[in-house]
C-alpha cells in the first residue's frame, strides 16, 4: 500500500511525482492511493472521432474489459466516447495508478489497431484522475460517466449506447 505522502512506489519510485513542466506537470503532487476510487479521462490523440467507427469502438470496449489488464484494481465503470474515454477505477494493491494507465493505453491501442490498421495512435499524451473521496460522489460521478453519451447527443437514452459498462447493472 502507498501511503498518501512520502511512500513508494515498488520499483522504488516515491508515490508523489516530482515537478516537471507540461502535462508532466499535472502528476505534481499525484499520489497513486491505494483502494481510492478515481475517475481517470483520457482523449484521443489530437482529439481525432476514432470511436465513431463502431467496429474501432468495440474492439477498445473488448479490450478495456480483458481481465489481464484488472489483477489488483477494479473497473467499476466506463464509457468509449467518439474522442474519448473515462472509467472509474478502485485501484488495487498491486497497482500504481500511471502504470495502470499506461497498461490501459496500451491495450486499447492495440485493439484499436486490429480493428483498423492504418491507425497510427490512438490515444494523446497525459490522462486526468480525480479522486472519488465518497459513497454519495461514487454514485454521482458513475451517473455522470454513463449519461456522457446522452449529453453528447449520440443517443436518446443511455441504453441505446452500446460502448459503456458499470458494475451496479
Amino acid at each position: 500500500m502507498f501511503p498518501q505522502l512520502g511512500g513508494t512506489h515498488p520499483r522504488g519510485m516515491s508515490a508523489l511525482s516530482p515537478v516537471r513542466r507540461g502535462h508532466a506537470a499535472l502528476r505534481r503532487g499525484r499520489a497513486s492511493v491505494t483502494h481510492q476510487v478515481y475517475l481517470v479521462t483520457f482523449t484521443t490523440f489530437a482529439r481525432l472521432t476514432l470511436f465513431k467507427d463502431p467496429d474501432c469502438a468495440s474492439a477498445v470496449a473488448r479490450a478495456l474489459i480483458d481481465r489481464r489488464l484488472w489483477v489488483s484494481s477494479e473497473l467499476l465503470a466506463w464509457v468509449v466516447m467518439p474522442d474519448h474515454w473515462h472509467g472509474l477505477i478502485r485501484l488495487g494493491d498491486l497497482d500504481y495508478l500511471p502504470s495502470l494507465v499506461q497498461r490501459i493505453k496500451s491495450n486499447t491501442s492495440r485493439h484499436a489497431r486490429q480493428a483498423n490498421p492504418a491507425l497510427e495512435r490512438t490515444w494523446a499524451t497525459g490522462y486526468h484522475d480525480r479522486a472519488i473521496r465518497e459513497d454519495e460522489a461514487l454514485i454521482h460521478a458513475a451517473r455522470y460517466l454513463v449519461m456522457n453519451p446522452v449529453r453528447a447527443g449520440l443517443v436518446e437514452r443511455v441504453g441505446d449506447y452500446p460502448f459503456w459498462d458499470a458494475r451496479w447493472l
